[in-house]
């Protein structure tokens, strides 16, 4: 990857051009052509008539500054972070406003009800695996999602990047109402990062003088970041967990801004010899469910950025090349934000789907209904609204008010047609509604 060519001076540009700055009132000037752009995308594109790039860019970089506003965060050389905020973000801000913290169609605040618990442990698995994946975890999908939920040992170091980031974000909603503190976030980093270091003194500390830490493209070896020194990293955190307690006297910040600037300075910092990413975005997570964003427990980020890796380390370049405007990192994961709840809603609108046609198929009448008694029917309609729940033979017997024989007949015939999974539990047999069991009626029927 290559380092973005830096903006042109604007003293130059206005020297060389002063009525510019006369006339800055684009329509669109924060976000040209509806994107909030860097000066490494905005001068390969065609300027409005009558101006060269460099004058385009000046009347851009003029509006950016009159319309944005410092953060008490900081980037190098002491320079503050601050950001303006376009149309196109303030859309996005608005739409997770409305979604993350509103309702969904299929899935609620309650976090207890069976699908939701699904639905829970299909989030926390899959940003799981991707944020180790992030990080180099080579573990394929099967293996982790095997691992997770069987409750095994993991075997390897990529297994144990995903087991240790399963585990902290199982915790991030228990710690919401907590202040954020030094010992919280070194806390967090060395459960994340725990069994995965060559030197383990290094977990849940800051980097030392003598560690020196580059952020490097592996291919090239281009030098992509260089981290502040070690020696201003204990006061540059706690100005961070003051920032995330909404200590500082900074005024309104937008909940989601707050969270997506906490990401980007953790991840600027560096302040570990390694898992600062994961961490970056574990403290992304514990912040807006702290504001009350109760559907980014269900979501995913990870996985979108896993797409397109390299728009994220983008992202961060963009801010410190165009002298430290976060709006570029935080347009990026807006619309990150926005693709993992489109993603979301598109799931559960496929799972409500499977469930209607599957309990379509237990209709009487249908050929798979008449397979079925109506005891059986009856089970298969509560495992379609209950994933997970476990079945026994005395429980459905007195249920239904049949002998023992009848009640092991009908669960043993589930499990020939490949309805229920059967397990040992003790001595007894135990019978679980598996999560695909939409599909697999589907396939039945």
């Amino acid at each position: 990857m290559k380092i973005p060519a830096p903006p042109p001076a604007l003293a130059r540009v206005l020297d060389r051009s002063p009525a510019a700055i006369w006339d800055v009132r684009l329509a669109d000037a924060i976000e040209p052509g509806g994107h909030y752009l860097h000066w490494d995308e905005l001068r390969h594109r065609t300027p409005p008539a009558g101006l060269d790039v460099e004058q385009w860019w000046l009347r851009v970089a003029i509006a950016r500054r009159d319309a944005s506003r410092p953060l008490p965060l900081f980037g190098a050389g002491g320079r503050p972070l601050r950001v303006t905020l376009g149309d196109s973000m303030l859309r996005r801000l608005h739409f997770i406003d409305r979604e993350a913290a509103g309702t969904i169609l299929g899935l609620d605040a309650d976090r207890d009800q069976p699908q939701g618990q699904e639905f829970l442990l299909r989030s926390l698995i899959e940003e799981a695996m991707t944020s180790a994946q992030l990080e180099g975890a080579s573990t394929t999908r099967e293996v982790a999602k095997e691992m997770l939920r069987a409750g095994r040992a993991p075997r390897d170091r990529g297994e144990q990047m995903i087991y240790n980031n399963y585990q902290v974000m199982r915790e991030l909603a228990s710690w919401r109402e907590q202040p954020l503190t030094a010992d919280r976030v070194f806390e967090i980093h060395r459960r994340l990062c725990e069994r995965t270091f060559d030197d383990p003194s290094a977990l849940g500390r800051l980097r030392h003088d003598h560690e020196r830490i580059r952020v490097e493209d592996h291919r090239t070896g281009v030098v992509l970041h260089q981290p502040p020194p070690a020696s201003e990293l204990p006061q540059r955190l706690e100005r961070l967990c003051a920032f995330a307690n909404g200590a500082l006297a900074d005024g309104f910040v937008h909940p989601v801004v707050r969270a997506i600037a906490i990401h980007f300075q953790l991840a600027f910092d560096h302040p570990f010899v390694d898992g600062n990413g994961r961490t970056a975005r574990a403290l992304f997570y514990w912040s807006l469910l702290r504001a009350g964003y109760w559907l980014t427990e269900f979501l995913s980020i990870s996985s979108v950025l896993r797409r397109a890796p390299a728009e994220y380390v983008r992202a961060f370049l963009h801010v410190e090349t165009d002298d430290f405007d976060l709006g570029y990192f935080v347009d990026h994961q807006l619309a990150v934000l926005e693709d993992a709840v489109e993603g979301l809603r598109g799931y559960l609108a496929r799972k409500r789907g499977e469930r209607l046609r599957a309990e379509r198929l237990l209709r009487p009448g249908s050929k798979l209904g008449g397979l079925l008694n109506h005891r059986q029917a009856a089970l298969l309609a509560d495992a379609l609204r209950r994933p997970g729940r476990v079945y026994r033979i005395a429980e459905h017997q007195r249920l239904h008010g049949v002998v023992y024989q009848t009640a092991r007949t009908d669960l043993l015939g589930l499990v020939r047609l490949e309805l229920l999974d059967m397990f040992q539990q003790g001595k007894a047999y135990a019978f679980l509604a598996p999560t695909d069991l939409a599909r697999r009626l589907g396939n039945a029927g």
